[in-house]
């Protein structure tokens, strides 16, 4: 039998430039909350492009998101990671750094294990989150579907 690992994707629009006065606090965080992240209990893997890659301009055409993806071994390991730790500090202070997106900014889906997802397959997966709402395909924290129900 095959064994599922959660992948997701979230994003946020900056308010300015990465390197501007607006978002130096944010930008200060970056390493720590990414080692964080790797340090955490279910961990699997994350998204780490080249400082000179364009993938947000590429997948999303728009310079000013920032795009975050990972894969973790199960929701519960994520969602400790997000809600209960330094994490949960950026959110707190997210509307200093980023403004509202109208549509879908995070989105869950099951990747077999070992599987490695790309950003083009994110955008589909929020996309499909942000026309059709939660799926087995694409889901939410607050609208969750199992590994079973994707198999």
């Amino acid at each position: 039998m095959e064994k599922y690992q959660l992948a997701q994707m979230n994003i946020a629009q900056a308010k300015a430039s990465l390197d501007s006065e607006i978002m130096k606090d944010f930008v200060a965080r970056i390493e720590e909350i990414n080692h964080l992240a790797e340090t955490s209990p279910g961990f699997v893997w994350r998204f780490d492009p080249d400082p000179s890659d364009d993938t947000n301009v590429r997948v999303f055409n728009n310079s000013s998101l920032v795009v975050n993806m990972s894969v973790w071994e199960d929701i519960e390991s994520l969602k400790h990671y997000v809600y209960r730790t330094a994490h949960i500090e950026l959110i707190q202070d997210r509307d200093t750094w980023f403004n509202n997106i109208q549509s879908a900014h995070q989105v869950l889906w099951w990747v077999t294990e070992g599987c490695v997802p790309t950003p083009e397959e994110g955008k589909a997966r929020m996309d499909h989150l942000t026309s059709c709402g939660p799926s087995p395909y694409a889901f939410t924290f607050s609208k969750p579907f199992s590994a079973e129900k994707h198999a």
